[in-house]
């Protein structure tokens, strides 16, 4: 899977991550909040804020402690509530909310992998004569800044 970036959903002005299969057709709209959107956004365009955010903080933790992720997993949906989990290379797997789970797989470069089930349970499909859609919206994602998701 790829993240494909953050868009503000309106009217409701609701941040969504919009996560890509890789050789696929099939998107997962994770809906999320303002700091974790703006979060993704900063880590995507490559920004360091002055102070880390907290996302940056946990990456600083785990290298001090030299864990490592090797892979993060969007397992399920109920309710309208998606999963994940992160995968660390000892073996160890800690259940996330997935906006977290993608703000760091983002910054340490990790894979993001989904559940067959789950894409069979909350992808919509966005078929290829739809690349200029997709275009339009990446075109959108370079425009946008982070603060534009402060609350």
């Amino acid at each position: 899977m790829e993240v494909v970036g953050v868009r503000v959903e309106m009217p409701s002005n609701q941040p969504i991550i919009l996560v890509k299969e890789i050789d696929g057709i099939r998107y997962l709209p994770i809906w999320v909040g303002a700091v974790e959107a703006t979060s993704i956004a900063f880590a995507q365009q490559g920004l360091t804020p002055n102070r880390p955010l907290t996302h940056d903080l946990l990456v600083n933790v785990l290298e001090h402690f030299d864990q490592k992720i090797s892979s993060v997993h969007l397992t399920a949906i109920t309710d309208g509530v998606y999963f994940s989990v992160i995968n660390f290379l000892d073996g160890t797997s800690l259940s996330a909310r997935p906006s977290d789970s993608l703000a760091l797989a983002i910054r340490v470069g990790a894979p993001v992998l989904a559940t067959q089930q789950l894409l069979v349970d909350a992808a919509i499909e966005i078929p290829e004569q739809a690349d200029d859609e997709v275009e339009a919206f990446r075109e959108f994602l370079d425009q946008i800044n982070p603060e534009d998701f402060a609350s």
